[in-house]
């Protein structure tokens, strides 16, 4: 007899592939958020199978700070050229030049939070109905009280105590005139369900998820790479380590973790007995308890 069953892996894709579909059939001009990262890659490579063997029904739009990893920037690119889809790229130089956006000052200077004012502005200037990502709700506890289908008002504001229920499988994705939603297909994943799903699809990644040797410094205890974008102090000292990154965001506040994972099977086991959450690495984080749901409740991804 056949066996139907299906594995723990197979659900959680079976039901990320029944919210993309349903994407497409409430919304009228919907988008995937694109970083680069493996996240939204995953994003990508599901919307690939969910609506096979057409061409992925979204454009790509990707918020670029102007500090990112060169090796995801150029990821992006040949990805985005092999899938044959539209790439949408807000500028937060742009917002910054145009007077919208301020720069921030000083040592740990980065662009994390005003890119949200880039964000909202790409979405008002396609006028986008719903932004896909890859947001779990295991990375971060703002994150948690996220829903599939996550409301956003007509500010692109997030109201976490006014979001719909959704029982049942069930996703309303009615807005009026200027509101929007987010959508993350994948809320219901781990790390560990990521990155056992890119082992078993094969997903190509970026190099920096592998153990690579690389130029860091020492800062709040993690190690932060070097960059032409961050102010190095005194007494900071510019060492070669051999690292990978577990979360890829702009390079001034990516911190990257001591590694001799190389390969899908060693960070598989790596991540399997890592005792620091995910984002435990990330600068933007460590700034206050709340710093992501006050991020997320202007606009923030």
């Amino acid at each position: 007899m056949s066996n139907y069953n299906l594995t723990h892996i197979k659900e959680l894709e079976a039901e990320a592939i029944y919210i993309l579909r349903e994407v497409f059939a409430q919304f009228e001009n919907p988008a995937i958020l694109f970083s680069g990262g493996k996240d939204s890659i995953c994003v990508a490579h599901l919307a690939r199978k969910a609506f096979f063997p057409s061409k992925i029904p979204f454009p790509f739009v990707h918020v670029d700070t102007g500090h990112n990893f060169p090796e995801t920037m150029d990821f992006r690119n040949k990805y985005v050229e092999e899938l044959g889809v539209k790439l949408i790229v807000g500028s937060v130089q742009k917002s910054i030049d145009d007077g919208a956006a301020a720069e921030e000052k000083g040592k740990n200077a980065n662009r994390n939070a005003i890119q949200t004012v880039t964000l909202l502005d790409t979405i008002e200037e396609y006028g986008f109905d719903a932004c896909i990502g890859g947001a779990r709700r295991d990375e971060e506890k703002a994150r948690a009280k996220e829903r599939f289908f996550s409301h956003r008002d007509e500010f692109g504001q997030w109201d976490p105590k006014n979001q719909r229920p959704e029982l049942w499988n069930i996703f309303n994705g009615r807005c009026h005139q200027g509101e929007n939603f987010r959508v993350f297909p994948l809320s219901n994943w781990t790390e560990m369900d990521v990155w056992q799903y890119i082992l078993s699809e094969n997903i190509a990644l970026p190099s920096l998820y592998f153990a690579h040797e690389r130029q860091v410094i020492r800062r709040n205890n993690t190690w932060l790479p070097v960059s032409d974008y961050i102010q190095i102090a005194e007494d900071e000292e510019i060492v070669t380590k051999k690292i990978r990154f577990r979360t890829l965001g702009d390079i001034t506040i990516t911190g990257g973790d001591e590694s001799d994972a190389d390969t899908l099977e060693k960070i598989v086991d790596e991540v399997a007995s890592a005792r620091q959450t995910e984002r435990g690495n990330r600068e933007d984080d460590k700034r206050s308890e709340t710093s992501m749901e006050d991020r997320k409740k202007q606009g923030y991804f």
